[in-house]
């Protein structure tokens, strides 16, 4: 009893189950209750309710705290912020005359590697990348339809080609629609898709705009050189690197863009992601440089381009004589050299008010908002600069978007 008495001070199990087999029974009695004791205080521990294991889980388990009622029970004020948000986006906007490239060649680089088949981002970071690819195409080539896409995967550790570059979008889609052809594995390598990219565009003219856009999942890369010489040659020869990255900001990622004239961004979450990606929708504005003097040092088509200092002429889809470009027109121009001025949001009923709105002829409401946030109108007008027109918030938000034209004024 004098052993056992010993030993009933002992706090650890391991020096316990050494002992004799007459003292082995209360020693693992006494090991299984420490356990038990250990188990019952390890559980009375409740885990934090702020920790979440994925990044998602904070946007579909708490989306009542991005979404809140007013106080009628109301989620409009939910919907008027997030029409802010765009009104914002669009007030600021560069205002003044901005040189933009016409002709556009798009490189898609696409992270194929095995970080992509994270769930993070619902469904896979892979099935949203293909989604959002197919948005980012169609749009791109909207605003762009004399611009060209091209699409590199980099896995195992290359580059592959998945779509010659082509200004067919259908064409473009269609490489993309096999996703079986397009499983994860491996590790990606930026320097070698890069490398397949640029050699893709060396026998473009030098006034066409040539640019990488690189979706990157992955937090390494396998590079069989220096990435840094590939960087200066993409330098040297003028093309514009952008990243997307999904996981966090690398520093070559960061020099790719910084150094090269592009954007970079984290995607912190599925709408920022898609928010990242067609921001490079519009073309760049083009880098101011010195011209050489002599015949073709300059661009005679990117000249007639400049806003408000092009001279009078025909455009090439109506034959309409215009001021603003060759080839613009108030239909199916060029949006992103001529876009539609953010409408102005009244403050207050108007002394001669429009009964309805400009373009949907729906009534306006007679009542104002007694709270509105920054940039809405507390009576529901928004007016253009240019005509003078009333319009809703709806069709503000339509006009600037989809149509990219005043129905009022034409502009």
């Amino acid at each position: 009893m004098a052993r056992d008495n010993d030993f009933m001070d002992v706090d650890s199990d391991s020096d316990i189950s050494i002992l004799d087999g007459g003292n082995n029974a209360s020693s693992k009695g006494k090991g299984k209750g420490k356990a038990t004791d250990k188990h019952r205080a390890d559980k009375g521990k409740a885990k934090p309710k702020d920790v979440q294991a994925y990044t998602w889980e904070a946007s579909y388990t708490r989306s009542w705290d991005t979404v809140q009622e007013d106080e009628a029970g109301s989620l409009q004020s939910a919907v008027d912020d997030w029409m802010t948000r765009g009104r914002r986006r669009r007030q600021q906007g560069p205002g003044a005359a901005i040189r933009r490239s016409i002709i556009r060649h798009l490189v898609l680089i696409l992270d194929l590697s095995s970080s992509m088949l994270d769930r993070d981002m619902r469904p896979t970071r892979f099935a949203l990348t293909l989604q959002y690819s197919r948005e980012f195409i169609l749009e791109w080539f909207d605003q762009n339809p004399l611009g060209q896409i091209g699409i590199v995967g980099m896995r195992a550790g290359i580059g592959e080609r998945i779509c010659e570059m082509s200004g067919n979008p259908q064409e473009v889609l269609k490489s993309i629609s096999d996703r079986h052809k397009l499983l994860p594995t491996g590790d990606p390598s930026l320097q070698n898709a890069i490398e397949m990219a640029r050699n893709s565009m060396s026998h473009l003219p030098t006034h066409s705009s040539r640019e990488l856009l690189i979706i990157f999942g992955s937090l390494t890369t396998c590079d069989p050189g220096n990435i840094h010489d590939t960087l200066d040659a993409c330098v040297k020869n003028k093309i514009r690197i952008s990243v997307v990255a999904l996981a966090a900001e690398m520093k070559i990622c960061r020099d790719l863009c910084d150094k090269s004239g592009g954007q970079f961004g984290v995607a912190m979450n599925e709408g920022h992601y898609k928010d990242l990606l067609f921001e490079l929708v519009p073309p760049p504005a083009q880098r101011a440089a010195t011209r050489a003097a002599g015949a073709g040092a300059t661009n005679p088509g990117a000249d007639l381009m400049m806003m408000d200092a092009s001279p009078p002429s025909l455009c090439v889809c109506h034959a309409e004589l215009k001021s603003e470009g060759f080839i613009y027109c108030d239909v199916c121009g060029y949006h992103h050299l001529f876009p539609v001025k953010p409408f102005e949001p009244l403050k207050e009923i108007p002394e001669r008010p429009a009964a309805a709105c400009h373009a949907c002829a729906r009534p306006f409401l007679a009542t104002v908002q007694q709270s509105t946030a920054d940039g809405m109108s507390p009576v529901g007008r928004y007016r253009c600069p240019e005509c003078h027109n009333d319009f809703c918030s709806d069709c503000d938000v339509f006009l600037h978007d989809v149509v990219h034209c005043c129905p009022g004024c034409g502009k």
